[in-house]
Formats: C-alpha cells, sequence, structure tokens
C-alpha cells in the first residue's frame, strides 16, 4: 500500500541578533536549503575532514520524494496576494499538493527587512504556527484531485533548536493554538532542539535573563509556555511530552554530539555549553520523555545520535546521518527500539565483597546501515554520548528499572535496501561497555584496571525479511560477529507486528569472566507507516 505524503512544515531555530533575524528573512527557506562537502571521520579536528557531498534536506526531499516548495510570484503563502503556481497545463491551480515544503518564516516581523527589528515572545511563534498548519490545510484540501477530507489532514513537522520548542508550546499548551491545528500534525521531528534548555557553565540560563529572549531557554519559563508547571515542581526538568498533547512515539529526536567545530562566538559557545554537547545544548537535554495523566513518566522518544555540531559547516542540520533518520522515520516500513537488558554485574574478584562500591558503566552503540558510510546512530564515550548506568541502577535498582538501557531507535526502508534487489533490511549493531573507574570507599581503586578496557564489545548484525504478501511471515536473522553463526530467532506474522511491538531477546555473548556482564539485547520491532 503506497504511504500518504503529507505537508513538511520547516520550524528554524533560534537568531539571536537582529542581524541574524534578517539573514533569516532574507534566506527563502531559512537554512534549510544548506548542504555540506564535510564530516569528521573521527573526532579528532586537527585531523582533515573528509570530503562527503550532502545536497541539503529540501533538495533531497525533492530528489528523492518528489516534494517541492510552495513559493510562487515571489510570495509566501501567508502573503495576502499570494496565488498557487499554475498547473503544468496552464490552468490555475486552486490549492498546493500534498507532498509540499512550507517554511514557517516566524522571522520575517523581527528583521529590519520586513518588520520592526524586534524579536517576539515564543508563545507568538506558537500560535502562529497553529495559524499557518491550518492555511496548509485549507490549500491541500483545495487541490484539484485531492481526495482528502478535512478530518483526515496530517502534516510533519520538522524543527532545528528553538524550533522545537515552538513546535512543543503549540502542542502542549492548549492557549497557544487550535486543536484542530494540533490534531492535523502526523509526526515530529527535532534536530539539536534544547528540550530540557540550555545550560552555561553547568547551570541553567536564568530566567530574569531577558536580553534577546534568552529566558525562552530557562526552566521557569519553558514550563510556563510549555504547559509543564507540576512536572517541573515534580522533576525540575521540562524536557517532557503529556500523553493529551502528543504521543510520545511519534516524535523524533535527534541529537548531536560535536562541540569541538562549533564557532560560534569564536568558541565561547562550547566552552560555555561543556563536554558533552554540540557546542550549544548538552546531549542529556536533546529528547523528550513521555508523561502519562499521572505526571509519570511513560517512556522515551525515539532518538539517534551523531557526532555533528548545532550548526555550521558541521552541524546536524545539513548531514546525511540526520537526513537518513528523518526521511526513514517520514516515510520507513519498520521501527526497531535498542535496549540492553542487564541481567548480572560481576566485580573484580578483589573487590565482589566490598561493602559499598561506586562505579559508572558506559553503554556504547554504532547503528551502521549495509553498504553506507554513515551511522545510523553513534554514541561512543570519545564523544560524551554514551548511556550511563551506576553500579547502584545496575544491581540495586531493577525494581525501577536501572537495568534497563535505552540505545537508539532506528528505522529501516525498503526503498534504501543494499542491495536494492535483495529482500532483506539489515544492520549492525557495534555495542560496547566500558570498564569502570571503580572506587572504594570514596577512593580511586587503580588495581587491575586499564583506562579504555571493555566489560563487553561486539558486533550483532542483524537482518529483517518482510513477508512476501500481506499477513505473510517475517523472518529475523541475527548473528554476534564473535560466534560467526546466525540463525531465525523467530518469525512473526505481520499482523502481530501490527498489533504492537514484537520483542525480540539476543543474549549476550559472555562467560564467567570477572569483572564482567551479562544480560541481553532487546529489539521491539515494530511495522512502521502501516495501516
Amino acid at each position: 500500500m503506497q504511504k500518504p505524503f503529507y505537508p513538511i512544515i520547516y520550524v528554524r531555530g533560534y537568531a539571536m541578533t537582529e542581524a541574524e533575524r534578517n539573514e533569516t528573512a532574507a534566506d527563502p527557506f531559512c537554512g534549510f536549503n544548506l548542504g555540506s562537502t564535510v564530516f569528521r571521520a573521527n573526532p579528532n579536528k586537527h585531523e582533515p575532514a573528509k570530503k562527503f557531498v550532502f545536497e541539503s534536506p529540501l533538495l533531497r526531499l525533492s530528489a528523492e520524494y518528489g516534494y517541492s516548495d510552495v513559493y510562487e510570484n515571489g510570495l509566501d503563502i501567508l502573503d495576502p496576494d499570494w496565488r498557487p503556481r499554475i498547473s503544468m497545463t496552464g490552468q490555475p491551480n486552486l490549492g498546493i499538493p500534498a507532498s509540499s515544503v512550507i517554511i514557517y518564516r516566524y522571522y520575517d516581523e523581527g528583521s529590519t527587512l520586513f518588520g520592526d527589528g524586534r524579536a517576539r515572545e515564543i508563545e507568538g511563534y506558537c500560535k502562529g504556527l497553529s495559524e499557518l498548519i491550518l492555511r496548509v490545510r485549507e490549500l491541500v484540501l483545495a487541490q484539484e484531485g485531492e481526495a482528502m477530507k478535512a478530518a483526515d489532514f496530517r502534516c510533519y513537522l520538522v524543527a532545528h533548536s528553538m524550533g522545537g520548542l515552538v513546535v512543543r508550546g503549540f502542542l502542549q499548551n492548549p492557549k497557544l493554538g487550535s486543536a484542530q491545528a494540533r490534531k492535523a500534525v502526523d509526526k515530529v521531528f527535532t534536530y539539536a532542539t534544547p528540550h530540557n534548555g540550555i545550560e552555561a557553565g553547568g547551570r541553567n540560563v536564568p530566567s530574569w535573563l531577558g536580553l534577546n529572549e534568552i529566558s525562552t531557554f530557562s526552566h521557569e519559563r519553558m514550563a510556563d509556555y510549555l504547559n509543564l508547571q507540576a512536572a517541573y515542581e515534580r522533576y525540575k526538568r521540562v524536557d517532557f511530552l503529556p500523553a493529551e498533547a502528543f504521543p510520545i512515539e511519534r516524535i523524533f529526536c535527534m541529537v548531536g554530539t560535536n562541540r569541538d567545530d562549533y564557532d560560534v562566538a569564536m568558541g565561547l559557545s562550547r566552552a560555555f555549553a561543556g563536554h558533552g554537547s554540540d557546542g550549544l545544548v548538552k546531549v542529556d537535554n536533546a529528547s523528550v520523555w513521555g508523561l502519562d495523566r499521572d505526571n509519570n513518566i511513560s517512556g522515551t522518544a525515539a532518538t539517534a545520535y551523531c557526532y555533528r555540531t548545532h550548526s555550521g559547516p558541521f552541524g546536524i542540520v545539513n548531514s546525511e546521518e540526520a537526513y537518513q533518520n528523518l526521511s526513514r522515520f517520514l516515510f520507513g516500513d519498520v521501527r526497531v527500539d535498542l535496549w540492553i537488558e542487564v541481567d548480572e554485574v560481576r566485580l573484580p574478584v578483589a573487590i565482589e565483597d566490598k561493602p559499598e562500591v561506586q562505579a559508572l558503566y558506559q553503554f556504547e552503540l554504532l547503528a551502521r546501515p549495509r553498504g553506507k558510510r554513515w551511522y545510523l546512530s553513534r554514541r561512543v564515550a570519545e564523544e560524551d554520548s554514551p548511556a550511563c548506568r551506576s553500579h547502584v541502577d545496575l544491581t540495586q535498582r531493577r525494581g525501577a528499572g536501572g537495568h534497563m538501557v535505552y540505545l537508539s531507535t532506528v528505522f529501516l526502508a525498503n526503498k534504501a535496501k543494499v542491495p536494492t534487489a535483495g529482500k532483506t533490511l539489515a544492520y549492525a549493531m557495534d555495542v560496547a561497555v566500558r570498564v569502570p573507574d571503580y572506587v572504594i570507599d570514596r577512593k580511586f581503586w587503580a588495581d587491575q584496571h586499564f583506562e579504555g578496557s571493555h566489560l563487553f564489545r561486539d558486533s550483532l548484525m542483524i537482518s529483517l525479511q518482510p513477508p512476501d504478501q500481506e499477513g505473510g511471515a517475517w523472518k529475523v536473522m541475527h548473528s554476534w560477529e564473535s560466534e560467526h553463526v546466525g540463525q531465525a530467532t523467530e518469525e512473526l506474522s505481520y499482523t502481530q507486528v501490527q498489533g504492537g511491538a514484537i520483542r525480540i531477546e539476543v543474549p549476550l555473548p559472555s562467560g564467567a569472566h570477572k569483572p564482567g556482564i551479562d544480560g541481553k539485547i532487546l529489539l521491539l520491532v515494530t511495522a512502521w507507516n502501516s495501516d
């Protein structure tokens, strides 16, 4: 069944100064038309970058999926005298095709080119997004030959940086938009959004800092416009998406981990943001968690990581990694959530009887599609992006889920198969767990310790073969690279996958080594973009 194409609305990030707002207003696509020819093959910025031509997300959507912009005769769809583009037959159109890209130009009024040069508060941007969505709906439904009904109209929201907060404010705060517009949102994708605010020197920016609307990124201010006052009081965080506002499984967070190549303010930004950031936004602040109606945490958004900066030549928006996650999230066929479940952690023999052991375990992941030069997700200790758990989490907090470690989510697409004539969707997971620095009685225990060594490291190759016919059986193959054995772990029926996630367990290959770790990789597989 052909997947529907819905309009894509791009929402750009923060423009601090009048000059930046002018630059944004002067760009027809507000930065989403920018590509890049460079990427880092390793974290060392002093080594030359490799050449890799990425045209731009806008051009790729046009070339690969047939999307087109809506500008006509120099005007935008919100301009009062804008008219739809003339058709190929020379006849006037009444609307726009569903496969359209729309840029939300909310900084025009804040520029001196088209407005008064003053930035507005984010609440105004949220309301404007709601109005834009309803205008897009009106035009798509008016397109000749369009059979879609108003109740069936949907759109995709794709946002960079503060744009993700504009989207969340519109979705989460009933005062900042129309219920009809919120209902029309099908999926949300955010690049490098500070979902839990921005930190400088390890502290959240203060709410009283009104200069250039920087307070937009303070917790107190965010809790207000995101309608999260109760959750903030409980958790002292604001990176939450309530279930009644939007389904957590319909949002994807792309997280950057390269701070070194972010040169804004001559490097001062990355200095203040510190390690574990993209140069502006902390890795730990760039994704969202779901909340149930009682403000209990219910799950995490689909999240992937790439070694890219917040913006610039090495930026996250103009990157192959982010585009591949975006296109697979919007149009892919299979979703796989990747977890590690830790069953046992074994300490070194010399300290296994010590009453109080402190240690921090780092879980790494490299998710690699077959035949490509980039990663769908990349989490490694050297780039400050591993998932972390304490020894207490893994051994004493199992009841609270401390032994469950979320790694990433990958989306697979039949369109992107290698080889294209093959039947399987395949990728590999490089999984590693670092040996921690053990602390005994608040002192570093240096015996039997080699910095950078691993408790576990191996590559898991996964092959998913969809059924030849609807209703047929899926086939899942796996093998650990160290064992060189591939076997079918489970046959999945298509209807079972549609009914919910199928849990596939792959035990970690291990022995009784001390120190060591036992557990399993969990693959939660669901059909994506199906009825």
